[in-house]
């Protein structure tokens, strides 16, 4: 297909696939960036996609959006259907040249339109099971300090499959965490000078549940395809880990209502717990929600964290995108009776796919 059969994007829209294409290659995924630098560089093919994406509603406005990984995660899903032969034989492991490549790719987008289409309209849900090795040096610095028996409420949890970070086994060079026996193995690069003081803690998650706008099933083989969409081809390490996840999720289901973070922690925090120190927890969700849905669940969260007690205390996790680089920030928020406000206190940055942390806590 030659550069006259593509129609350039309006500068906004180009600019977010070229955004995620550096971002893309600054974690590991040239195959990816090279899909949406060329989406930015080149544009699309003329018909039914271009239109859609041409006229994307409010896009420079909200990241959260992620308009391009709309996209190759309806290719990637065409290529995990058999849907299309041409399009598999240029995706990992094969390696064709770059023009072989776009060309498959627009190809792809003209024959497959309607599909792609309808596919936009679902928001990526990766699940990244990788941030679990974020999650459990925190969860170790909150054992340390206060009861170790938790209580986790997940927050934007996709398909709930990080409610089972205690089944999982992380691997950070100098020390480990988790089930040594586990089949979810997740390298993690520790970036410290020397293991968290707190690794000799010890926790027991007691119960799990969380809440999704758009919870993704795990029950069929295409709720599972849809997951996987959404994981870079060229990232093999993600995909088996994937794989590892959902197989311990079957045997041990997540809890996730579909509902709304303020709506649910609205009607959840009042309720009595069994665990000793309720958790609430989240990564890279909180760019998804309108500001003022950030604004009721912080509202909700820190007035429920004034009426906390040493005993029982209630913590708020979090692993999100901020203006810092690189990564993002690993912060703990700690209602136990003392100020009213909560104890915060920043842990460090990790790999927004838990391929590295920088840990401070």
């Amino acid at each position: 297909m030659s550069g006259r059969d593509l129609i350039a994007l309006p500068k906004a829209i180009a600019a977010a696939f070229k955004r995620q294409q550096e971002a893309c290659r600054a974690m590991g995924s040239p195959f990816t960036a090279l899909i949406c630098g060329a989406v930015a560089e080149d544009g699309l093919p003329r018909g039914r996609v271009y239109d859609r994406i041409s006229c994307w509603p409010g896009l420079a406005n909200n990241r959260g959006d992620a308009l391009p990984l709309r996209l190759t995660g309806a290719l990637h899903r065409l290529v995990l259907d058999h849907a299309d032969p041409d399009l598999a034989s240029v995706y990992p492991p094969h390696r064709p040249d770059r023009k072989k490549l776009l060309d498959a790719v627009r190809a792809a987008i003209i024959r497959h339109a309607g599909f792609i289409d309808t596919y936009l309209d679902q928001p990526p849900q990766t699940n990244e099971v990788g941030r679990a090795a974020l999650l459990w040096p925190a969860l170790l610095w909150l054992a340390a300090r206060h009861p170790a028996r938790f209580e986790l409420l997940e927050l934007g949890a996709s398909a709930g499959l990080n409610q089972n970070l205690a089944r999982y086994h992380a691997d950070y060079g100098v020390w480990q965490a988790g089930d040594p026996a586990s089949p979810v193995r997740i390298a993690c690069e520790w970036r410290s000078s020397c293991p968290p003081r707190e690794r000799d803690a010890a926790f027991t998650v007691t119960a799990t549940s969380g809440c999704d706008i758009d919870p993704v099933s795990i029950l069929t083989s295409e709720d599972r395809k849809r997951l996987k969409s959404y994981l870079w081809p060229d990232q093999p390490a993600r995909l088996q880990r994937l794989d590892a996840a959902l197989a311990v999720a079957a045997s041990h289901p997540p809890k996730v209502e579909r509902c709304g973070a303020a709506d649910w922690l609205a009607a959840r925090l009042p309720g009595t717990s069994a665990s000793a120190h309720r958790v609430i927890f989240h990564t890279v969700m909180w760019q998804y929600m309108p500001d003022i849905e950030k604004a009721r669940a912080e509202a909700l969260i820190r007035r429920h964290g004034r009426s906390a007690s040493a005993g029982s205390p209630l913590s708020w996790l979090r692993f999100e995108a901020d203006d810092a680089m690189p990564g993002g920030g690993i912060h703990v928020t700690t209602w136990s009776g003392g100020a009213d406000d909560g104890i915060s206190t920043c842990l460090g940055r990790g790999d927004f796919h838990g391929r590295w942390i920088d840990w401070c806590g």
